[in-house]
């Protein structure tokens, strides 16, 4: 059994709490290799914002969960080098699937699980996500719960529609579990195609597909039955278009690629809603800035010179979404 505290990492009780009575949203980033989460903890060191490292299943078996906790013991280490005194840091599980899969990952240092049992019938779901909420709080590791299906696809977990969660069922929901902050489903999507063109209009000037709004009316109904009770939206990456039309400039093929704009999260993170997740972006920053690289240098053969460049750019991605979109900037303790 591995501590989290002892690796230097906090849970998420408190962080919410804050970012909720601040008015802000907790960045969630993804990560899957070195270069990601060097550029993760360089820009929340320097913008002195919390952060969640979010490792899903997929990433997980990539990186060999030893590996990983020495990552995130030396993502601590290195936000102190970078001059943060006080780094708040998460280690979270993203869409875990089972109660074996959480308890493992509190075993072994995570600091916070999400169990995802949005797919099961109602009380399948909340049966399961008691039982990992029993488990981890007894180590004082925070659980997040999800209600509501998220079209899309991210690592294992794919659904062709989504369901918006009802808000009825919250209060019930929250009460039966006891967990610490609840995923809902408002029109965010999993992928870097998070909208089928019929569900979009475009722009007659550029031609761009535009998204359809979020469903904040579903949103606010929630946050009146569960006054102050952190919200999580999932599939929240923006798809910025300069990194698209780079990919696809340099031999990609990602046609009528959309995400969500930044304007309706930075209104979700006015509110309620306290951890914004975002993975999608920096794939296609790390992917645009080495395809840009091995086309214009084909002969270069050293991994550095082009994840190098990669990691630089997700670092500038970080940084913007940091500050212009999520306002995590100065939150943490002098």
């Amino acid at each position: 059994m591995v501590s989290y505290k002892e690796l230097g990492l906090v849970n998420t009780r408190e962080m919410f709490a804050k970012a909720i009575n601040g008015g802000y949203a907790i960045p969630a980033f993804n990560f899957n290799n070195m270069e990601q989460l060097q550029a993760i903890i360089k820009a929340s060191s320097e913008q002195k914002s919390p952060v969640i490292l979010q490792v899903s299943s997929g990433a997980r078996n990539y990186a060999n969960p030893t590996l990983l906790r020495y990552m995130a013991q030396g993502a601590v280490a290195f936000a102190k080098e970078l001059g943060c005194e006080h780094p708040e840091i998460v280690l979270h599980l993203d869409h875990g699937s089972s109660f074996e899969i959480c308890k493992n990952c509190v075993d072994l240092g995570f600091s916070s699980v999400m169990i995802d049992g949005s797919s099961l019938p109602y009380d399948e779901n909340i049966a399961l996500t008691k039982q990992v909420v029993e488990y981890a709080h007894k180590y004082d590791v925070t659980v997040e719960g999800e209600l509501g299906v998220l079209a899309g696809v991210e690592d294992e977990v794919a659904a062709e529609e989504s369901h918006y969660t009802k808000p009825e069922e919250v209060i019930d929901f929250t009460s039966k579990t006891g967990v610490d902050s609840l995923a809902i489903s408002i029109g965010t999507s999993h992928g870097a195609y998070k909208f089928k063109p019929e569900q979009c209009t475009r722009d007659p000037k550029t031609g761009k597909l535009v998204p359809p709004p979020l469903a904040f009316d579903v949103l606010d109904e929630i946050m009146e039955k569960l006054p102050g009770f952190p919200i999580v939206l999932h599939g929240s990456s923006s798809v910025p278009q300069e990194y698209v039309d780079i990919i696809n400039q340099y031999g990609g093929k990602l046609p009528d690629a959309v995400g969500i704009p930044e304007e309706q999260l930075r209104k979700a993170a006015k509110s309620a809603v306290c951890k914004i997740n975002i993975d999608s972006d920096s794939r296609l920053a790390f992917t645009a800035a080495v395809r840009k690289v091995l086309a214009e240098k084909p002969a270069e053969f050293d991994p550095r010179k082009y994840c190098g460049p990669a990691r630089d750019l997700m670092e500038e991605l970080y940084t913007h979404k940091i500050i212009d979109v999520l306002g995590s900037n100065n939150k943490l303790a002098k």
